[in-house]
């Protein structure tokens, strides 16, 4: 009988490297809530500023602000949405309703932020308008760098520490996460610093030089950046919808959970598959430890499934047994590194 866990399992415990009993994403709403009303003063202020200076950058960043305040209200949709629970007519939960609406976020973000910044700049590029009010202008753009900046530290931290507890970097963190809203709001607040950049320097170089060209190839930029951001965020969401295989190093880590068990002998099978943010979907063929009756083994299989699915992480698990030809599930040396 087994009485300890391998260091390897109780390290998997933690992280979305292996299950445990706790809320995954948690500071997930908090994030886009910071998101919605930094975007929201900031969307406002560019707005009065585009108005005031008749900059096609101030314009484009004012899209791109509006933009990303009625993404956040679908962040917040998918936040919502995909924490109910499962029922009969969704066995497996509501969690891939994230991927849905995240996406209809990053359509958002390339429709009404990269489309009519692109649009606005090309118009200005045929059809030039004189700009005026720069001070308005700078100080717009830093009262948004210091409101962004604030968004982006948010979102930054939950993604740091994300990837320290999975033993990654932040950027690898947020590119491989189950969890969309994280990712969105990383992309969008930073793809909102490197606008104002963007903007600063088109406005200043129009200022300087009197050719309203900079300022219009500045809203085209932030356009394209827009869309870039948008593109990635799509696809991102469509491999979860169609089903994202998981890590090499996360499917090593819950087999050697699952053989850590008191119960579980050894493990010849095993299939993982997202639901949600941080949620699986559990198939694994095992050799119960002993040699006991068929019912006690029906019994023995059923008592392992509920344990596991009281780690917050797995939204169900379903076990079978091995048969004693088949070998037992490897993994390649460094595949959890």
């Amino acid at each position: 009988m087994k009485n300890q866990a391998s260091p390897a399992a109780q390290e998997a415990r933690s992280g979305e490297n292996g299950p445990r009993k706790e809320s995954p994403g948690g500071e997930g709403p908090l994030t886009v809530v910071i998101a919605f009303v930094a975007n929201f003063l900031v969307a406002a202020a560019k707005t009065v500023a585009a108005v005031i200076t008749g900059s096609a950058s101030m314009t484009a960043e004012a899209a791109h602000s509006w933009a990303d305040t009625g993404n956040q209200i679908f962040l917040l949709i998918a936040e919502r949405k995909s924490r109910r629970r499962r029922d009969p007519s969704h066995p497996l939960g509501y969690g891939r309703e994230a991927y849905v609406w995240s996406m209809f976020a990053a359509f958002g973000l390339f429709t009404a932020g990269a489309v009519v910044s692109i649009t606005h700049g090309v118009q200005q590029l045929i059809e030039p308008e004189p700009a005026a009010d720069y001070g308005i202008a700078y100080i717009v753009l830093a009262l948004a760098f210091v409101l962004e900046g604030v968004s982006f530290t948010q979102a930054f931290r939950q993604a740091r520490k994300a990837g320290q507890e999975r033993g990654t970097s932040t950027l690898e963190s947020v590119s491989t996460t189950s969890n969309p809203t994280l990712r969105a709001v990383f992309a969008e607040d930073s793809a909102a610093l490197i606008g104002l950049v963007i903007a600063f320097l088109g406005i200043l170089l129009h200022q300087l030089t009197g050719s309203p060209v900079p300022d219009a190839v500045g809203s085209i930029l932030v356009g394209v950046l827009l869309g870039v951001i948008a593109v990635i965020l799509i696809d991102r969401n469509r491999r979860f919808l169609v089903g994202q295989a998981v890590s090499p190093a996360l499917l090593e880590s819950v087999a050697q959970r699952l053989g850590a068990h008191d119960s579980i002998e050894r493990v010849t099978y095993l299939h993982l598959e997202y639901v949600g943010p941080e949620r699986l979907y559990l198939v694994a063929a095992v050799d119960l430890v002993g040699d006991r009756p068929e019912h006690d083994v029906a019994v023995v299989l059923r008592a392992v499934e509920r344990d596991i699915e009281d780690h917050e992480r797995i939204e169900e698990a379903v076990l079978t047994l091995s048969t004693p030809d088949e070998p037992t599930l490897r993994f390649e040396a460094g595949a959890a590194s």
